[in-house]
């Protein structure tokens, strides 16, 4: 949830909600930066979203920071996971959402940091016209263990995330819990070509729903989840490869499965 200050690209395959909604908005997506990223797929349908998950440091000091977040969503359809290996992209954007917002980050020890942020933003659905404001806020806590040389590191988060449609008639929220670890391998190598080290790292991560989250498709059955759980591989970078505005520090797969929903994760950021 909280999110680094670099840019890190993300495809999901769904569309959230976490109440009955009309038809025109069976589609939905503007929870889709803050439910994760992945290649998702349920009940036999496809839908895409791209995460551009950007932000941007403005004070900085040893123990604290403070960030403006810019996260940018972009939904597309008729778009496959077989669309992918062959390079193809989508054709035209169906949903878009913008959602800035502020992020306080301070570091209470060595090994522990605590991250808080409020967002308040805009969403649209083309294909059905809609208009939705945005707002969501959470708090994290990021604790560094000691596992002889694995370096793991044990992350809770709590969040909220509601809309409103413009005219008022509908509007949804819903709050989740995650907790996960994140553990390294201790087997290190050189990337010469890109000028970093790498090590392998693996993660598991749970997450509760406090309201039952429905899971929508364009065409299929909705599916309520309560609960999932993600396992995954990273490799890890010691400092962003390629472009420096996109910073890319991890590079990994994970899948996430729960209540019928089974995602494929591509990762470029720290995934939990």
């Amino acid at each position: 949830m909280v999110l680094n200050k670099t840019c890190s690209i993300f495809i999901s395959i769904l569309f959230f909600s976490s109440s009955v909604y009309g038809e025109e908005d069976f589609t939905h997506y503007a929870f889709a930066n803050y439910l994760g990223s992945g290649l998702y797929r349920t009940s036999g349908q496809n839908a895409t979203v791209i995460n551009l998950p950007l932000s941007f440091e403005l004070q900085k000091n040893d123990t604290q920071a403070l960030l403006l977040r810019a996260p940018v969503s972009l939904g597309f359809f008729n778009f496959k996971w077989s669309d992918v290996p062959e390079g193809d992209l989508p054709s035209s954007v169906g949903t878009m959402t913008f959602t800035p917002g502020i992020e306080y980050r301070v570091r209470r020890s060595d090994k522990y940091e605590f991250q808080s942020y409020f967002d308040l933003g805009y969403g649209k659905n083309f294909t059905s016209g809609t208009n939705v404001a945005i707002m969501s806020a959470g708090v994290s806590s990021l604790l560094d263990l000691e596992f002889k040389q694995t370096k793991p590191r044990w992350v809770n988060r709590l969040y909220f995330a509601g809309y409103r449609s413009f005219g008022g008639e509908q509007k949804e929220t819903y709050s989740a819990l995650q907790s996960g670890i994140d553990i390294g391998t201790d087997i290190h190598w050189r990337w010469n070509w890109l000028g970093v080290d790498v090590e392998p790292r693996v993660f598991a991560v749970g997450y509760w729903y406090f309201d039952r989250l429905k899971i929508a498709t364009p065409f299929g059955e909705d599916v309520l989840v309560s609960n999932s759980l993600e396992v995954g591989a990273t490799l890890a970078f010691s400092k962003p490869i390629l472009w420096e505005w996109m910073g890319i520090d991890r590079l990994g797969l994970s899948v996430r499965a729960g209540d019928g929903v089974q995602a494929w994760r591509l990762i470029f950021e720290f995934p939990i």
